[in-house]
């Protein structure tokens, strides 16, 4: 497995230790391991708090951990995932699931039937891992995710599917005469005289069983080289219902066929037709359930493509194209027009548009020139750049999303819990019902009893499969979160999509959320006589001199505008009440307004704008030129375009708004007033952010927090579901549960609108799946033919059975067309993402 414990040689064992704070701590652990039987030698690092272990004779990993554990201290559970063949229902994942809890070592095991995988956590050796897995009738691999996986993944797939299409085409082409022969003789009118005045009925009874044998020994052999094994574990799954039920018909009809005295008179016929068409039926709908399962991964493999597959790198003096697994951070990249980018980096060349939409979600193409991230797999669009590689292979973006998406893919909802119990008895309850269903008919039916008792037991048995329970979940969140990653919503909890649904409120935080995160110049106002750009020229130069954030968003915003600088003489900051100097022969003043009044100005002239810049929670500034009045100005931190339009979006939700913000009242207030947010939480320290997260989720329930800093963390963990702008600090992507991959606050409402839609999709099929069993399992068993006189065939059971995972998957499937309720629309100039994501812990 990988971090608990890596193996360095068949006598020496690594893993790490938490909770060390000094050397007595290593003296004890070093103690306690040197104690368990078997262990030759021991060190432990305080500062890379591993403990290295020499081995006499072979120890268990799991009980080195339990000796550190017994004084005191941990070893971090680690984390395998094995690739799992085999599976075909929801009783096949609780069967590897509870092999694989029964490892020693293992604390969880999560099994996923609709990407085949396990992930496995605790400190057990993989081997053990792969043979308990084999032991409970399955193959398993694992997952090296430093080769070509998602390759190797797909290769399988696409063999399996080709596998399962070949049978289907020769089960049917076997199956035709069987069915032909048997039931055309009901329907076709003179069919049955032709075959008594040609074949006879004994001589086609043996084309059938020579027909029905070859289909299921050998296209349908693997329903019971896994179902029979299965049953004599005690532990049937759908194979095992399909292997009884079409034995108990190819039985009976063999025995009436060959050796017909031993049933009772009026009972012998045959039923091979329904075993050879039930297993025909049942390979067609595997083949349909893994085309559309691998329809569900789309996502994933649409973002594998993203991955460049060269890159054209300047080693020695010139530009040598090499693989992009060859690429190391530090290298010089060159892209040219058109091209994807092969790896993360920072541009030291060159100046271009590149589309970043499969990031962020956002169409608009950003502008890149010296010193801007570029993100592997994104596309460049006109000019030609040149980079410096930071992030290669498994630590770029896209590798880390990739992660993050197959992460959220592969884990269970709470919802889920509900299927597992059920289906953990099913399939034995199934059997149980119908061999009372067999019972009953051969006490109480009419004759032939048996026949009767037979055929339906054997309705029950393959209409019951409950593979439509177990793909009802999975496939969902497969497509789900596959959707929210197109859109620029990552999940790194899967949990995250059945907890946003259920918000009742959002709570946000201001600085970088709700704003720009930054202070800008907003507004100025210019006295008569003055012109702008000389106006902000010369409060720009003068503010230069200052260190101030206010004077820097000035300066910012004349340089924006290509503003020259004039010189700047005499510069002095008079304390509490501003600045001054001399510009170009003309003495510039700028500061509050008791900094006019004591220079004898008066400010009436600007009352009414300065009332509406306090009433926005803006704190206006005045500037004096050659001693008159010239202009007022507003430095504050702006509102997003995006924003105004998403809190409307959440409102539309049916969900209260909450701002969450260290800013004090007056401003919170204005702005909040300004975006009709619901309820303002001002004035508040990082840890007050985490009382205020407290006190919402007690008024309003379910709480959703959106933040960006780094002093959001803690909200950010606190919160049902955190979700953090993707443009934010590492450490606040790191505590939340979905990262909204653009700057944009419109990522919210699509996120609780995908999770909305997710789990409405799951819980369709869920009640497809067991209001389909819970109602034709009765029927199947024959409750309807004493009132009306009417029996399901085995075929049509076959039939319905493969219909319901089909439907299951298809209603899943229907994800991948989802609007999100709000347009991308970022600006070009709007921020690249971060290119450090980490994978949920």
């Amino acid at each position: 497995m990988n971090a608990p414990a890596e193996k360095h040689s068949q006598d020496k064992v690594s893993f790490p230790i938490e909770g060390m704070s000094c050397a007595s701590c290593v003296g004890r652990v070093e103690a306690a391991l040197k104690a368990v039987p078997g262990v030759e030698q021991a060190s432990v690092n305080l500062a890379t708090e591993r403990a290295e272990i020499v081995l006499a004779a072979p120890v268990a990993r799991d009980v080195l951990a339990d000796a550190v554990r017994d004084v005191g201290y941990d070893v971090p559970a680690g984390s395998a995932e094995l690739s799992i063949s085999g599976m075909t229902c929801a009783s096949c994942v609780g069967q590897v699931e509870k092999a694989l809890k029964a490892v020693p070592g293992v604390t969880g095991a999560v099994v996923n039937l609709a990407t085949e995988r396990a992930s496995v956590t605790g400190n057990a050796d993989m081997s053990a891992l792969v043979e308990a897995v084999a032991h409970a009738g399955y193959d398993a691999k694992p997952i090296d995710r430093s080769g070509d996986e998602h390759a190797e993944t797909v290769a399988r797939k696409d063999a399996e599917e080709a596998a399962l299409k070949r049978s289907v085409i020769l089960a049917a082409l076997l199956t035709a005469p069987v069915f032909i022969l048997e039931m055309g003789r009901h329907v076709i009118p003179g069919m049955h005289e032709l075959i008594m005045t040609t074949i006879g009925m004994q001589a086609n009874w043996y084309i059938q069983f020579g027909f029905t044998a070859l289909v299921l020994f050998v296209p349908g052999i693997r329903f019971y080289t896994h179902g029979f094994p299965a049953l004599l574990r005690g532990a049937p799954d759908m194979n095992s219902l399909v292997a009884v039920g079409t034995s108990a018909a190819f039985l009976y009809s063999v025995v009436a066929t060959f050796a017909p005295a031993l049933l009772p008179a009026g009972t012998v016929n045959v039923y091979f037709e329904a075993a050879a068409v039930i297993v025909t039926l049942i390979l067609l709908g595997r083949y349909l359930e893994a085309r559309a399962k691998g329809r569900t991964s789309e996502a994933i493999k649409r973002l594998v493509g993203l991955q460049a597959k060269t890159a054209r790198v300047r080693r020695d003096g010139k530009t040598t194209e090499i693989a992009v697994a060859d690429v190391a951070p530090g290298d010089i990249v060159e892209v040219r027009p058109g091209e994807r980018v092969p790896v993360d980096g920072a541009v030291i060349e060159g100046e271009s548009y590149i589309d970043e939409s499969m990031i962020t979600g956002e169409p608009v193409p950003v502008a890149k020139s010296n010193g801007a991230e570029v993100v592997g797999g994104t596309v460049n669009q006109t000019g030609a750049l040149a980079f410096k590689a930071t992030a290669v292979g498994a630590d770029t973006m896209l590798a880390q999303i990739i992660r993050m998406v197959e992460e959220a893919q592969g884990s269970k909802l709470p919802i889920q819990a509900l299927v597992d119990r059920v289906t953990l008895w099913f399939v034995p309850a199934v059997m149980i019902i119908a061999a009372l269903t067999f019972v009953v008919w051969l006490t109480f039916g009419p004759e032939p009893a048996l026949t009767f008792g037979l055929v339906n037991a054997v309705a029950v048995l393959i209409i019951a499969c409950p593979c439509a329970m177990g793909l009802a979940t999975p496939t969902s969140i497969m497509v789900g979160t596959g959707r929210g990653a197109e859109m620029g919503v990552l999940f790194r909890k899967g949990e995250a999509l059945q907890l946003l649904k259920e918000a009742k409120a959002v709570a946000l935080d201001k600085t970088g959320t709700l704003t720009e995160g930054k202070p800008a110049l907003t507004d100025l106002e210019l006295a008569e006589g003055f012109e702008r750009d000389d106006v902000l020229a010369r409060i720009a130069a003068v503010e230069s001199r200052s260190e101030h954030p206010i004077a820097r968003a000035i300066v910012e915003a004349a340089e924006t505008e290509g503003l020259d600088l004039p010189k700047v003489t005499g510069f002095d900051s008079v304390t509490g009440f501003g600045v001054k100097a001399e510009v170009n022969g003309a003495r510039v003043e700028i500061g509050a307004d008791r900094f006019m009044t004591r220079l004898g100005l008066d400010t009436a002239l600007f009352t009414e704008t300065a009332d509406r810049l306090a009433d926005e929670g803006k704190t206006p500034l005045y500037a004096a030129i050659g001693g008159r009045l010239a202009a007022i100005v507003a430095v504050a931190d702006p509102i997003k375009q995006t924003t105004p339009e998403a809190i409307k979006a959440l409102h539309d939700l049916g969900l209260k708004v909450a701002m969450i913000t260290g800013d004090n009242r007056r401003t919170a207030d204005a702005i909040a007033r300004r975006l009709g947010i619901d309820e303002v939480v001002a004035e508040v320290l990082p840890d007050g952010k985490v009382e205020a997260v407290k006190r919402l989720k007690a008024e309003h329930g379910r709480l959703a927090f959106v933040g960006d800093g780094i002093n959001d963390a803690p909200a950010l963990a606190e919160a049902d579901v955190g979700l953090a702008i993707g443009t934010g600090t590492d450490v606040a992507i790191e505590a939340a549960d979905v990262v909204l991959m653009s700057g944009s606050l419109k990522g919210v409402p699509n996120a609780i609108a995908i999770s909305q839609a997710t789990i409405r999709n799951i819980k369709q099929n869920l009640f497809w799946a067991f209001a389909y069993n819970t109602a034709l399992i009765p029927v199947a068993a024959g409750v309807l033919y004493p009132a009306f006189g009417l029996l399901l065939s085995p075929i049509f059971a076959a039939g319905a059975m493969a219909l319901s995972s089909v439907f299951v998957l298809g209603n899943a499937l229907r994800l991948r067309g989802f609007n999100a309720p709000m347009e991308a629309d970022a600006p070009a100039s709007a921020p690249a993402p971060s290119p450090r994501l980490a994978p949920a812990q």
